[in-house]
């Protein structure tokens, strides 16, 4: 038998299943116990949420690893490599180990039919069992009920926000979200909420489950005030702990305000410095994500982010809107045909000098066309380009020395940049995250 490469693997999945998202946990069920997948960690974190997952699970992580801890992450997607969705303390796993998964769960599965994400959720459970972990750390990839992340249970379960997005899977309104991902809750586990105004349902479900419930505003919160912030929150006793004089971070500081209610609850260590230091060497790439580059000789800034909703997109433009400069932004732009177009752009009109917009490389992305109209229409300066990689090259050539450029609108967008950065010959590309 040829053994496949994890390239071949992962065009092998693309086509197991008949439809990419087929909701629902019985299947996925069944495979996982022939696998023999039971506890998988001592401490499972389960975070879902419309934005911030990804930067609450890194948040969570790097306080993990800080007190010298094994840490398993999960998340999705992924930007240039499959291998950023299973990461095993610190680590990315290697293609060798997820083509031994793979193989493991093919075998499990007989004829039971899982989507790529349910092969590769299994796949990532199977190392993560071998792996002798301390904790995990786990992003649903859809919803939270129905995903199958939500076949382990979680100690402590995670909503960082609630707004509209995926309305075709979820619903399109926020009560039906907001259930959807409290499906994530179980009985007598913490809960914790990010949100400061939780629809009904989420709140009916933690009474249900008599699950000790921690919410932004009420059992924590954080307070920025100038260079600093500061914040406060409860332990398991119902004591309240505090932070002052914490350095202010380039991720969303809600959404490590929520990660520190969760470390709260796990009676680990709780050192003021070292709570800062784990905090501010988090990053991920494609939030917030700032890179200098030296283009033709114009040292200009490129600054990534992947918000491709609207409650992004509105957080995205505030923290513009923080950082006044002199300077002109220009934005290279795409989005994915099922988005709120309208709702992403609104936000960022203001910010924004000149749009240069693209389709992306996925037939389900919205046409070149369709962006530079609505743009258009809408008052702003706009050109359109044949993919991702000619929209930010001429945004580069039009733009003078100091210059920012925002590169957004989806994963795909980002990765396309990416690739382009990692394929500049002048070396003049450097990392940097936004401040």
């Amino acid at each position: 038998m040829i053994e496949r490469s994890l390239a071949d693997w992962l065009a092998y999945l693309e086509q197991l299943h008949p439809s990419a998202i087929d909701m629902g946990l019985e299947r996925c069920r069944e495979v996982a116990q022939r696998l023999g997948l039971a506890r998988l960690a001592p401490r499972v974190i389960t975070v879902t949420g419309t934005n911030g997952k990804g930067s609450t699970c890194a948040f969570i992580a790097s306080l993990l690893q800080e007190q010298g801890l094994k840490v398993g992450v999960y998340s999705s997607p992924h930007l240039l490599r499959y291998n950023e969705r299973v990461q095993i303390a610190g680590v990315e796993a290697s293609d060798a180990m997820l083509c031994q998964a793979f193989a493991v769960v093919e075998a499990a599965r007989g004829e039971t039919s899982l989507t790529y994400f349910e092969m590769g959720t299994l796949a990532a459970f199977w190392l993560f069992q071998q792996a002798a972990l301390d904790a995990l750390v786990l992003e649903v990839g859809l919803g939270g009920r129905l995903d199958a992340v939500n076949l382990v249970d979680a100690d402590i379960a995670l909503i960082t926000s609630i707004g509209i997005d995926h309305a075709d899977w979820l619903g399109d309104t926020r009560e039906s979200v907001a259930f959807e991902k409290a499906g994530i809750f179980r009985a007598g586990k913490p809960a914790l909420c990010g949100d400061l105004e939780p629809p009904q349902p989420l709140l009916d479900q933690v009474a249900l489950l008599d699950a000790p419930f921690f919410l932004r505003g009420r059992d924590y919160d954080l307070n920025v005030d100038g260079q600093s912030w500061s914040w406060y929150g409860l332990n398991n006793q119902g004591e309240v702990l505090r932070l002052a004089q914490l350095p202010l971070l380039d991720l969303p500081m809600e959404n490590a305000a929520l990660a520190l209610q969760a470390y709260a609850l796990m009676e680990l260590p709780w050192q003021a410095e070292q709570i800062g230091s784990a905090l501010l060497k988090t990053r991920i790439t494609g939030r917030l994500d700032r890179r200098s580059l030296n283009w033709q000789g114009k040292p200009l800034t490129l600054l990534l982010d992947v918000g491709h909703n609207p409650h992004a997109a509105e957080y995205l433009a505030q923290r513009l809107a923080s950082r006044a400069s002199l300077h002109r932004r220009l934005a290279v732009f795409g989005l994915l045909a099922d988005k709120d177009l309208a709702g992403v752009v609104a936000p960022l009109l203001s910010e924004v000098s000149e749009w240069a917009v693209a389709p992306l490389p996925t037939s389900r992305t919205c046409g070149a066309g369709e962006l530079q109209a609505h743009l258009h229409n809408s008052g702003a300066r706009v050109t359109a380009h044949a993919d991702v990689q000619a929209a930010l090259e001429a945004q580069c050539a039009k733009a003078s020395a100091g210059d920012e450029i925002l590169l957004f609108g989806s994963f795909y967008c980002v990765a396309e940049a990416l690739d382009w950065l990692a394929r500049q010959a002048n070396g003049g590309v450097q990392d940097g995250f936004a401040g």
